[in-house]
């Protein structure tokens, strides 16, 4: 075809055919090149899901706290950094981890770690500058509180995606939501179930019942105005909504029947802010927790940390009803200041029920009770014709013995049959429902049968209480003032004592009582004959 004839074959192809062809080659090259992204970035994330490893949870996400119980499981108060312990899944109620998983991703059994849509939700809120966005899966939410960092950008939330992925394929979905139960923070200072548990309702996260789990569950969302339920009624009402919710959620899933939802009532919770933990609680802490670390081998910061539930051997009740008794009694003299300390204790046992050291631990942090040296007196003059053995063979000749030890020296004679029993407040510590130590009383003769009857002869205890009163100084003008009464059951022991308080670089020193000091003391030790251990002292169940 000669250059003419060719020329004249192109003018015969239709514009229309033309533009169609290059449009059909643009698509096939746009698409070529759609393809290669494609490929390049599924290569990309592959490496990047390659490369990363599923980093250690951050150090205040795996540290917990110590808690302090009495007797009766009241809850005492705690030490540690963080208001959290551990609880292995299988301590958490079935009803309660269905609960979690209706409130915060019903998926979760089935899913792969991630939700797409709230991955691209959230990538396109950032990249426009939107509002945070949620909906992140019980896996995504427990790579971001205990595995990466809380700031908020398009590259930590890819990088959350892809561990949430990793940590799906290489954990159990049991493994993941333990991790998530324990860190997941609830409100009320409390991180994890078991915290949240004992925060609002007084119970181990093993006791929740299914409307507390559900209330727990419905709590998740928004923790820092849910905290205030049961406290605040518009909070309470939101709150019983969203509760609804999660039980209808689990009616729907099959986890509970339609008997269980009726059945289901709102919960009461426990009145929120909680009282101060300083006053007497923190003297109580301070004694079990350096006798803790001391039964366990450990410093009282390792104990802090651990996770430990410490059951201690104190009467809370009886405590705050001594605490109220010295604070109604009268004033000390003007310029002076009025010490008091009161044990109170099992004899035969050594289980510490009451130990009053001071008005408010804020203000004075030492402890009379354990830690005061007073002037004993005539206090002692009961021992002064008794041989003791071993742990009291030198109180005799003591001048200003400890309360504490005062008290077991009481108890021994009067009230236990010359048995000493060490005083002890720890009777029972565990972790992570496992027993660490569970106290036996360390008993031992501390004088012959003969002399412990003489003793009790003389200090009045051959009835059902003895008592026996003594000081330093005794009469108007005493400077210090002791009172023991003693059963079988219990021993009480009382120690009055005053002094100017240090001023400038005068240190402290003695003070006259005042006239009326005789007056408290038989009014704290007057009610131990009607008194009696409402817990075993030792070996608790």
């Amino acid at each position: 075809m000669s250059a003419p004839e060719e020329q004249g074959h192109r003018r015969r192809i239709p514009r229309r055919v033309r533009t169609r062809r290059r449009r059909e080659r643009w698509i096939r090259r746009s698409l070529a090149a759609v393809l290669a992204l494609i490929m390049l970035l599924c290569g990309a994330v592959v490496v990047a899901y390659l490369l990363t490893g599923v980093p250690e949870p951050h150090p205040e996400t795996v540290s917990q706290s110590t808690v302090f119980l009495d007797a009766g499981g009241e809850y005492l108060g705690r030490r540690g950094p963080v208001d959290r312990q551990d609880v292995p899944l299988s301590q958490v109620p079935r009803r309660v981890q269905d609960a979690v998983i209706a409130a915060e991703n019903r998926s979760f059994r089935t899913d792969s770690g991630i939700s797409p849509s709230a991955v691209v939700r959230a990538a396109v809120s950032t990249l426009s500058g939107g509002e945070r966005q949620g909906g992140s899966t019980i896996t995504q939410q427990y790579v971001k509180n205990a595995l990466l960092s809380p700031e908020q950008s398009l590259s930590r939330k890819a990088r959350e995606a892809l561990i949430a992925v990793k940590l799906d394929r290489t954990r159990s979905k049991d493994s993941i939501l333990e991790g998530y139960l324990n860190t997941v923070y609830f409100g009320r200072g409390a991180a994890g179930i078991e915290s949240a548990a004992r925060n609002y309702f007084g119970v181990d996260a093993k006791d929740l019942t299914l409307a507390q789990g559900a209330a727990l569950a419905a709590i998740i969302n928004l923790p820092s105005y849910y905290e205030r339920a049961g406290a605040d009624a518009k909070v309470t009402a939101t709150l019983e909504k969203r509760w609804s919710w999660v039980l209808d959620g689990m009616r729907t899933s099959g986890t509970i029947t339609a008997k269980e939802r009726l059945a289901a009532a709102f919960p009461a919770f426990r009145f929120y802010p909680p009282g101060n933990t300083d006053g007497q609680r923190q003297y109580l802490i301070d004694a079990a927790a350096t006798e803790a670390a001391d039964r366990l081998g450990i410093t009282v910061d390792q104990l802090a940390r651990g996770g430990y539930t410490v059951r201690t051997t104190f009467d809370l009740a009886a405590q705050q009803a001594t605490a109220e008794q010295v604070r109604g009694a009268p004033a000390a003299r003007k310029g002076t200041r009025l010490h008091t300390a009161v044990v109170e204790l099992v004899p035969g046992d050594g289980a510490v029920r009451v130990l009053y050291g001071g008005a408010d631990y804020a203000r004075q942090p030492f402890n009379d009770a354990v830690n005061g040296a007073v002037e004993a007196g005539t206090a002692l003059d009961p021992f002064r014709a008794v041989r003791f053995t071993g742990p009291l063979a030198t109180l005799s000749r003591t001048a200003a013995p400890s309360p504490l030890r005062l008290a077991s020296a009481y108890a021994a004679t009067a009230a236990a049959g010359g048995t000493y029993a060490k005083p002890y407040t720890v009777a029972k510590i565990t972790r992570g429902g496992r027993t660490s130590y569970t106290a036996r009383p360390d008993t031992q003769r501390a004088m012959a049968s003969v002399q412990a009857q003489m003793l009790t002869k003389y200090t009045g205890a051959a009835g059902a209480v003895g008592s026996f009163a003594g000081g330093a100084g005794s009469g108007p003008g005493a400077r210090t003032l002791w009172q023991t009464a003693s059963d079988d059951r219990l021993s009480v022991t009382v120690a009055l004592f005053a002094e100017y308080p240090a001023a400038g670089k005068r240190p402290a020193r003695p003070a006259h009582l005042p006239d009326t000091a005789s007056n408290l003391a038989a009014a704290l030790t007057e009610s131990v004959s009607s008194k009696a251990p409402e817990v075993p002292p030792a070996g608790l169940p």
